[in-house]
């Protein structure tokens, strides 16, 4: 077995833990935030997806900074304290002592359109012109819009989880075409598990 595939592996097993994690608002997902891009890197440079290999450079960086936000973001008080009778309860009482799930406020969201169309373009340039990218319109289009969405989800903004299903349905196609099938399917179940992130956030946060 390669290295590529030892790798890819890996990641699709910390990709499960992260997924695990985000979906119950657990602070922990961001230690595997921090692992994942170390393995993505290697085999996103290998298939020649230069874009979502730069990105994790990002991922690195906002992973430490969405880790200080979500830990330090909130202070319990003793209400927020009791012990949870359900797993549901569970997370909100797990949760409770870190930054609060949200709506994203309307000229925020304005704002991350914006800046997510400037460097969709932007990005599209430069893979198009500057590299050898097969695939620089989707390449371009994930690495933009992930970009966006990993600062959303630093500030626990209910609605990160509409970009991640776009996301996560563009991966995996991306990821099949390109030969690396057991990313594709990892993206697969992303896409799907995505649509009952947003309905279990919703319930936390009005729950909070």
């Amino acid at each position: 077995m390669g290295l590529d595939k030892i790798l890819e592996i890996l990641g699709f097993t910390v990709g499960l833990l992260y997924l695990w994690w985000e979906y119950h608002a657990d602070w922990k997902l961001w230690y595997a935030s921090m692992v994942m891009p170390a393995i993505s890197m290697w085999i996103y440079f290998s298939k020649g997806i230069y874009a979502d290999f730069a990105i994790n450079i990002y991922y690195l960086v906002i992973a430490v900074y969405g880790y200080i936000v979500w830990t330090r973001g909130h202070k319990a008080n003793s209400a927020d304290k009791r012990i949870a009778e359900n797993d549901e309860n569970a997370d909100i009482a797990d949760n409770s002592k870190h930054l609060p799930i949200s709506n994203i406020p309307g000229r925020m969201l304005a704002a991350c359109v914006g800046i997510f169309l400037l460097l969709w373009v932007g990005l599209y340039l430069i893979l198009n012109y500057l590299t050898d990218s097969t695939v620089p319109i989707p390449d371009a289009f994930t690495t933009a819009l992930s970009i966006v969405g990993m600062w959303m989800l630093a500030r626990k903004y209910l609605q990160q989880w509409i970009v991640w299903i776009l996301v996560d349905a563009v991966c995996a196609c991306l990821y099949w075409y390109k030969g690396i099938p057991l990313y594709c399917i990892l993206y697969a179940i992303y896409t799907v598990i995505a649509f009952f992130g947003y309905r279990k956030w919703h319930r936390l946060m009005h729950a909070q």
